[in-house]
């Protein structure tokens, strides 16, 4: 993927340069406005592989895994930024020189001279806005439905830039050939995401007709919601996997939300155990039965064929039991040695638990309370290795809030636990 997009930005580039007037580099202020006009076209090259990189496309995210797909979205994004700065101020400081105004002045003549300028403004000051919603600050701050609903703005703003590139850009303005690869170009990235986000979730969903078949509260906070359909297992899920599941009722209409299988798929029947972690995962304990879902997916490799040991560790915190529940069920039964470190705030807090019988192959470990409550962290190195001493001679699988992950990772990293035998999977999109 890297590849491609560097590739891209090379080809884009030896366009502008193809296209670039040779006296735009005879002055300071040109060539200033020449190189943010560079910045402008490899800028809308990333939009586009911002947006296909999360347009959910299968084998796609088979080979790479939604996680990754995910943190390279938002490394672009920062990037994008970035580009869209430059480009901007480029363009006014160059027209400053070129015009021999104060940058204000530049500003308001490139208002009354270029097509279309106010519209890429409005888009470029609603990039800014989304970029400023997954600062981590202000993330921590917005709930997710709020989030989604800003991002969501982002297609109206590639809209308005775009039709200001292809009636003002100096590299499309009367050049028919230019305008149609640029049209090709975000008219097929319109229709990848299009067509794996919108027609194909309500294709299946009229297909497999999935409801709402229970609604289950397993602990404080945490809920279990049973799907039905016909012909689900033409899905082809698996233990680990999770799906976009979008609730066709009031409150839920506007966001899909990752949710992870907590039940190794069978038949017709989906589970997935909910933590109360927001608005949206909150109200699901009082969905009715029958609501009509939406599901993208199965997304997700942390699925039982990545354990390379015959022993594996499961570590889960909060909502990460769900995952943690039907992958364990899948080691044991094709032979895997299994312990299960099941980590929660209080005892009631330990959803599922009652779903870990005793096994020949299979060791529960559950470790309820706070930290402060019981005078240590139960998942810091020496801890670990008390509750499994043979953690170094395991796969490890880590499943729950990120600052959890995080510790897990680090302390079986300092027991002797290789990277590649570690196993984490990002459920947010945020």
């Amino acid at each position: 993927m890297r590849s491609a997009i560097v590739a891209a930005c090379i080809a884009v580039t030896l366009f502008w340069w193809h296209g670039t007037p040779a006296a735009a580099g005879g002055t300071p202020g040109g060539a200033i406005v020449a190189i943010a006009e560079l910045t402008g076209l490899i800028a809308s090259v990333l939009v586009c592989a911002q947006l296909l990189l999360v347009a959910r496309v299968p084998w796609f995210e088979r080979s790479v895994g939604m996680d990754r797909l995910v943190s390279w979205h938002k490394s672009l994004g920062t990037t994008v930024i970035l580009l869209i700065v430059v480009h901007v101020l480029g363009m006014i400081v160059g027209y400053q020189l070129i015009q021999g105004q104060t940058p204000w002045g530049s500003l308001v003549t490139l208002l009354h001279t270029i097509a279309d300028l106010w519209w890429a403004l409005i888009g470029t000051a609603v990039f800014f806005a989304v970029g400023l919603s997954s600062a981590r600050l202000l993330r921590r701050k917005l709930s997710y439905e709020w989030w989604y609903g800003i991002h969501f703005t982002v297609y109206g703003a590639i809209a308005l830039t775009f039709v200001h590139q292809v009636n003002a850009g100096v590299n499309f303005v009367g050049v028919p050939l230019a305008r149609a690869a640029w049209f090709v170009l975000y008219g097929a990235t319109a229709w990848t995401i299009l067509w794996y986000r919108v027609i194909q979730p309500i294709a299946r969903h009229v297909t497999l007709g999935v409801r709402v078949a229970a609604v289950v509260e397993e602990s404080v906070g945490t809920t279990s919601v049973w799907l039905q359909g016909k012909g689900m297992d033409r899905l082809a899920p698996r233990a680990g996997q999770f799906f976009l599941v979008r609730f066709l009722a009031p409150g839920h209409l506007l966001t899909a939300h990752p949710y992870s299988l907590s039940l190794v798929p069978t038949g017709d029947h989906l589970r997935f155990t909910v933590g109360a972690l927001g608005d949206h995962s909150s109200a699901v304990k009082h969905l009715k039965e029958g609501t009509p879902v939406l599901l993208e997916g199965p997304f997700g490799r942390m699925t039982a064929d990545r354990a390379r040991s015959r022993r594996v560790l499961l570590v889960a915190g909060g909502a990460g039991i769900g995952p943690v529940r039907a992958l364990a069920e899948d080691l044991v039964n094709s032979g895997h040695d299994v312990v299960v470190v099941h980590r929660a705030h209080s005892a009631e807090r330990l959803a599922l638990a009652s779903e870990f019988p005793d096994a020949p192959r299979l060791r529960y470990v559950p470790v309820a309370g706070r930290r402060r409550e019981l005078g240590y962290d139960p998942l810091v190195p020496s801890a670990l290795a008390g509750l499994v001493p043979d953690v170094r001679s395991r796969d490890v699988f880590v499943c729950g809030p990120p600052a959890m992950v995080d510790t897990v990772v680090a302390s079986v990293r300092a027991l002797g636990v290789p990277r590649s035998a570690i196993h984490t999977e990002e459920l947010s999109l945020a």
